[in-house]
């Protein structure tokens, strides 16, 4: 393949599978500095997206159409198919999913998709594919993300995940009276599913401790519903200030970056800490430490180890004794209900950690 002019990275997933797909688009981009890296994400996605540099334009996939009706898809489809057929030299899709490996091909000379292991399910997308690899359970979700690289022949050593602060974020926490040059240390308690969120109780045992350090503590969350819920809740502690709701995600990347840390749950706003490079403390339920842990940029990996308490570079993460965890489950149902493994994490054990750490930091 010639040296492209154009590329696009489908990533039709969550928030972190778009994030996480830094590290492929900064090589791509060190590889092809002329080239045009633009991205076709999910439209819940799109703040996402917008952290990345070197990135032209985003386009977007909207399934509100499943409110509106068939009629709403099909149209949404076609507009999306007519603007961009044929117009890559390089496609790279990240998910297996048939309609973004079909998007790969059909608006590229070159397509590059991750597809089921199963042959008889994916027989057909081979087919179709310039190059292609199977979708491993095993692998860490920065390490998938880059497998296309080595279908291009490119190095893949020393991956790193960076976040970069935008100057609008700066002036935007300037607006909220935030004193960024005072030491801080951010609490996120929220998550896109509430399979995925520490107890009630057990939270405000947390921050309660926490609110005894001699360090202020930031309440962060975004202005979701299981947010501005857990901000209702939230008890007034003299020594905690509440901003969830209060800035864009951009804006948090500029906090994080202030901050001297990070404890909360393993959730986009995680990732951005651990790419920021500040100390992370991540409280996990059922998801799988292989595929969704704390890249560490300074041991270039995350941990393969579902462990009660485990330590790697900066980062520390915090799982249930159960020989269930972890599971990978949308709850112990399997259907966004109540995860149990998060109830078995007890609040002194983390905050023994925070506290153990701080002590030694100063």
């Amino acid at each position: 393949m010639k040296s492209p002019e154009a590329i696009l990275v489908i990533v039709q997933r969550s928030n972190g599978d778009v994030f996480l797909s830094s590290p492929l688009i900064e090589r791509l981009h060190t590889k092809f500095p002329k080239a045009k890296i633009d991205m076709l994400v999910n439209r819940d996605t799109l703040a996402a997206a917008k952290l990345l540099p070197y990135i032209n334009d985003i386009f977007t996939y909207d399934y509100t159409w499943k409110k509106e009706g068939v009629a709403k898809r099909f149209k949404e489809e076609l507009s999306l198919i007519k603007k961009l057929f044929g117009s890559y030299d390089l496609a790279i899709n990240l998910t297996t999913s048939d309609r973004s490996v079909l998007y790969a091909r059909l608006f590229s000379k070159f397509a590059i998709s991750c597809v089921e292991p199963q042959k008889v399910k994916s027989w057909w997308k081979r087919a179709l594919l310039s190059r292609f690899f199977e979708y491993s359970s095993n692998m860490h979700i920065v390490e998938h993300n880059t497998v296309p690289l080595k279908l291009l022949g490119f190095d893949t050593k020393d991956r790193e995940v960076r976040a970069f602060v935008k100057e609008s974020a700066e002036k935007e926490l300037q607006k909220l009276g935030f004193d960024t040059k005072k030491e801080f240390i951010i609490f996120h308690p929220s998550a896109q599913y509430d399979y995925k969120i520490y107890p009630k109780h057990l939270r405000e045992r947390l921050l309660e401790m926490l609110s005894s350090l001699d360090i202020e503590i930031v309440v962060t969350g975004g202005p979701g519903q299981i947010d501005m819920r857990i901000s209702d809740e939230l008890p007034q502690f003299s020594n905690v200030k509440n901003l969830i709701g209060k800035t864009s995600l951009d804006g948090f990347v500029a906090l994080c970056a202030a901050s001297k840390g990070y404890i909360g749950m393993d959730t986009l706003n995680m990732h951005i800490a651990a790419a920021l490079d500040k100390e992370v403390f991540a409280i996990f339920g059922p998801t799988l430490p292989q595929i969704w842990s704390p890249w560490c940029n300074s041991l270039h990996r995350g941990t393969k180890e579902s462990v009660p308490l485990q330590k790697y570079g900066n980062i520390t993460i915090f799982q249930a004794d159960m020989e269930c965890v972890a599971c990978g489950k949308a709850g112990c149902d399997d259907r966004h209900g109540r995860s149990d493994c998060l109830y078995a994490i007890e609040p002194e054990t983390i905050f023994k950690e925070v506290e153990a750490w701080l002590k030694k930091s100063a």
